[in-house]
């Protein structure tokens, strides 16, 4: 199935080259799993700090379940932002 991929922050450069505006269209199985997604791009678990499918956080052990996403969904992935 497809899905866009959406990595922001100090994580863009993990997309690869063909990327347009942070997202990049990609196939995946039905059956892959967030955490599976994000190791995927090789983004390290711990700055995988926000995980969004259409815009509804998922974290936790929600991460490691196969078949949350569903074609045309779109993940975005954010790192955690320090400062005030």
């Amino acid at each position: 199935m497809k899905i866009k991929f959406k990595l922001y922050a100090t994580l863009q450069h993990l997309l690869p080259s063909e990327a347009v505006d942070n997202a990049v269209e990609i196939e995946v199985a039905n059956s892959i799993s967030l955490h599976e997604l994000v190791d995927k791009f090789r983004v390290p678990r711990k700055s995988a700090h926000l995980v969004l499918i259409n815009g509804t956080y998922f974290g936790g052990d929600d991460r490691d379940s196969p078949g949350l996403l569903k074609e045309g969904d779109v993940v975005a992935v954010w790192p955690p932002v320090a400062g005030g």
